[in-house]
């Protein structure tokens, strides 16, 4: 799968992914294609961890809603009403199947994504459960690794850039679906 990883610190936030594709046993290293999990829409960097067909699905689509005004980033809230705008456009216009479980709750967007913009950093899963982080988070097969260094090194390290990257090195040191080299974009907060 992936490392993904979003930091916020010090009124700067960063994001920062691996660029390893996988496709069951099949590694698509980054020396076969440019593999960018991270893309810009407006202010904000979207990255997604899970099938490789959400990339260039969730590209278009937030990219189109962006130009309509319709793709707003910059709180909990608007990321909530913005990804529950691409759920229904996901079934509605690319079939998107919505089955996890029997049990499920709600229909499954089969997303799990974070967002990086001025204004803070932002994980959403799958049944559109919006996060707002404080300090920092990861998705994919590499964010527990992630996760646990991020946490060693946060209170040490100043920069959010330095952290997100410490995060990504240690999902694909230890992920055997995640591998450099890593993209990291950082900016100050507003």
């Amino acid at each position: 799968m992936t490392t993904c990883v979003v930091v916020r610190k010090n009124n700067e936030v960063a994001i920062a992914s691996d660029s390893l594709v996988t496709f069951g046993d099949t590694r698509l290293s980054h020396a076969y294609e440019a593999n960018e999990k991270i893309f810009q829409v407006g202010d904000s960097f979207v990255t997604l961890a899970g099938t490789a067909a959400h990339f260039p699905v969730m590209r278009k689509l937030l990219t189109e809603m962006q130009a309509a005004g319709e793709c707003k980033l910059g709180s909990r809230e608007e990321v909530f009403e913005t990804y529950t705008a691409v759920h229904n456009i996901l079934k509605d216009k690319y079939f998107l199947n919505t089955k996890e479980d029997e049990d499920d709750p709600y229909e499954s967007s089969q997303i799990t994504s974070l967002i990086a913009n001025p204004y803070g950093i932002f994980g959403v899963y799958s049944y559109r459960e919006v996060f707002s982080f404080e300090r920092f988070w990861g998705i994919g097969s590499g964010r527990n690794f992630a996760l646990g260094a991020m946490y060693a090194v946060y209170e040490k390290i100043s920069s959010a850039r330095e952290i997100a990257l410490v995060g990504a090195e240690a999902g694909a040191e230890f992920d055997k679906s995640s591998s450099g080299p890593f993209r990291i974009f950082s900016f100050p907060m507003h």
